[in-house]
C-alpha cells in the first residue's frame, strides 16, 4: 500500500479531502481533468468551481445547513474557510464570489507542499490504493465506465438545472427594491415585485415555452429540491407563488406593501455587477429565457452573461455499495466522497470529502478510526448515506429529519433545534478531542 492518498476530481468534495489530509502530513496526488477534458456545465479550470448556485444555503443557527458548516469550520475546512472569506450579501445565507472563492481553494491547494496538483483525465481506477473517486455528478465517460465495471451497478441519476446570471446595469431599479425576507440580515436580495395578472401571465408562458428535449432513451428525473422553474409552474398554477416567488415576509421597504409574488435575485460577485435569479434554475431553450424571463418587472431589458441549462446528475447507490467509512464494502481502500455518492448541495459533498479523507488518512497510518456520532449533523448525513440498503435511495440535503429521534419530541421547533444543534457540537467537540490523537489534527 502507498504511504501517499490518491484522489480522482479537484470539485469540493476532492479539494476538502485533499486540505484535509495533506494538513496531516500525509501526501496527496490530486488529479483534476480540466482543462484538458472539459465538462458541460464548468467554465473554468478552477479547483471547487461552483457550478449551479453560487450560495453555499442558510448560514443561520439552529438551522442544520448552518450546523453542518460549524461543523466543518471546528476542522478548519478549507472550503467553508474560503466561502467565509469571499462572501457576498445573502441575508440569511452564506453565498459567495464564485471566482474568487475558487481561485482561492485552487491556489491553496496548488501551494500545499503534501499537494501534487495534476491536470489529466483518470480513465482507470488505481489499482495501488487507498483513492479516493471524488469526480461528482459529471465524472467523464471512460471513468463511469471503470466505476461501474468495479461496482457491478448501472448509475442513479436525476437532473439539475442552473440558474440565469444577468447583467447588474442591464436591470432596471425603478421597478425593484433591495430586502431580505423578514428583515434577516441586511437589504442584501434585490426584489422583483409581480402583480397577479403578470403572475398568471408568467405561469402561463413558462408552461408553453419551448423547452430542451431530452434524449429518446432518457426519463426526466428531477431533485424535488431543485425543480426547474417551468416544472414548479406546471404542477399548478400557484406553485410558484408559495415556492420561489412566496411574497411573504418581503414588503416594499417604503409603501409597506404586499405583493402577489416576488422574484428574487441574488449577488453573484462582491462588485456586485451580476445577479443570478433565486430559483430559476430552468430548461427552457435559450431564446425562451430571453424572452420569458424579460416579462419580470425590472428585467425588461436585463442582458444575461448565462443562461439557465439542465444537466444529468449521476450517482451510486451508496447504502448498498459502502462502509461507514466510505469505502468499497467488496474493495476496502476505494473510497467514494461528494455527489457521487448521494448527498445533495455543496457542503454536504465538502463534508463526505472531509471524512473519507480522515478515514483514509486512518488506512494510511495503520490507525484506528471511529465515525463521527449519529447526533451529529456529519454523522447523520453519513448514516443516510452509509446506512441500511434501500429500495429507493435519492439524494438528500442535511436536515433536522435524519438526526436521531430523541429530541424530537420538544414540540417548540426553534427550541428543539437549538438542543439537537448544542448537542451535535459538544458531541462532535468529544469526537474531535478522540481522533486527534489517532488521525493527527489539522495544521
Amino acid at each position: 500500500m502507498n504511504d501517499y492518498l490518491t484522489i480522482l476530481g479537484a470539485g469540493l468534495a476532492g479539494s476538502e479531502a485533499a486540505w484535509q489530509v495533506a494538513e496531516r502530513g500525509v501526501s496527496v496526488r490530486l488529479y483534476e481533468m480540466r482543462p484538458a477534458t472539459p465538462t458541460p456545465a464548468h467554465k473554468t479550470d478552477n479547483c471547487a468551481e461552483l457550478v449551479c448556485s453560487n450560495s453555499l444555503g442558510n448560514n443561520q443557527t439552529p438551522s442544520a445547513p448552518h450546523l453542518l458548516k460549524e461543523e466543518l469550520r471546528k476542522f478548519n475546512s478549507l472550503v467553508i474557510s474560503s466561502g467565509d472569506s469571499h462572501s457576498v450579501p445573502a441575508g440569511a445565507a452564506l453565498a459567495v464570489d464564485r471566482n474568487l472563492f475558487s481561485q482561492n481553494i485552487t491556489q491553496k491547494l496548488s501551494e500545499h507542499p503534501n499537494i501534487t496538483l495534476i491536470r489529466e483525465e483518470v480513465t482507470e481506477i488505481p489499482t495501488d490504493g487507498p483513492v479516493i473517486i471524488a469526480t461528482g455528478p459529471l465524472t467523464s465517460p471512460k471513468l463511469s465506465e471503470s466505476i461501474s465495471k468495479l461496482i457491478g451497478q448501472e448509475y442513479l441519476y436525476f437532473y439539475d438545472a442552473l440558474s440565469p446570471i444577468v447583467d447588474a446595469s442591464t436591470i432596471d431599479y425603478e421597478k425593484t427594491f433591495f430586502a431580505s425576507r423578514y428583515d434577516k440580515g441586511s437589504d442584501d436580495y434585490l426584489n422583483c415585485p409581480i402583480d397577479a395578472t403578470q403572475y398568471y401571465n408568467l405561469v402561463r408562458e413558462l408552461n408553453q415555452g419551448e423547452k430542451v428535449p431530452f434524449k429518446s432513451f432518457e426519463k426526466p428525473i428531477y431533485f424535488e429540491g431543485c425543480l426547474p422553474v417551468e416544472e414548479l409552474a406546471s404542477r399548478g398554477e400557484k406553485t410558484l407563488a408559495f415556492g420561489p416567488l412566496k411574497p411573504v415576509g418581503l414588503l416594499h421597504p417604503e409603501t409597506k406593501k404586499q405583493f402577489h409574488a416576488v422574484v428574487q435575485l441574488r449577488h453573484e460577485n462582491k462588485e456586485g455587477t451580476a445577479f443570478n435569479l433565486v430559483g430559476f434554475q430552468t430548461k427552457l431553450t435559450y431564446p425562451e429565457q430571453k424572452r420569458i424571463f424579460r416579462m419580470i418587472p425590472g428585467l425588461e431589458n436585463a442582458e444575461f452573461f448565462r443562461f439557465g441549462a439542465i444537466h444529468r446528475n449521476t450517482f451510486i447507490n451508496a447504502p448498498d455499495l459502502l462502509s461507514p467509512e466510505l469505502d468499497l464494502k467488496t474493495n476496502s481502500g476505494i473510497y467514494f466522497a461528494g455527489q457521487i455518492i448521494g448527498v445533495e448541495g455543496y457542503v454536504e459533498s465538502v463534508a463526505m470529502g472531509l471524512l473519507a479523507g480522515l478515514s483514509a488518512v486512518k488506512r494510511i497510518r495503520g490507525e484506528k478510526y471511529f465515525t463521527p456520532p449519529a447526533d451529529t449533523a456529519l454523522g447523520s448525513l453519513l448514516s443516510h448515506v452509509t446506512g441500511p440498503p434501500r429500495s429507493s435511495y435519492q439524494p438528500m440535503n442535511i436536515n433536522y429529519g435524519l438526526f436521531p429521534v430523541g429530541q424530537k419530541k420538544i414540540r417548540n421547533k426553534l427550541e428543539r433545534n437549538k438542543m439537537i444543534a448544542s448537542k451535535a457540537l459538544e458531541s462532535l467537540s468529544q469526537w474531535i478531542d478522540s481522533i486527534n490523537g489517532e488521525i493527527g489534527s489539522a495544521a
